[in-house]
């Protein structure tokens, strides 16, 4: 019955380390995520901001003349 205990408690012991650990690794990507996020919205902006290309288009390019 000891043995038993002594085993449960154990187990608990590193079954708690190892959601600590996950919850350390889950609160560090989350900290990446926003961070990438908030790289991705500002390369967002800085696209908008930029002024339209000089070279056309295809759409607005007539088609080449036929022979």
């Amino acid at each position: 019955m000891d043995e038993q205990l002594v085993e449960l408690e154990s187990r608990i012991a590193f079954q708690d380390q190892a959601i600590h650990s996950l919850s350390e690794t889950v609160a560090d990507q989350q900290q990446q995520i926003d961070a990438l996020n908030s790289a991705l919205k500002a390369l967002r902006e800085k696209l908008k901001a930029l002024e339209p290309s000089p070279i056309q288009s295809n759409e607005t390019e007539p088609p080449p003349p036929h022979y």
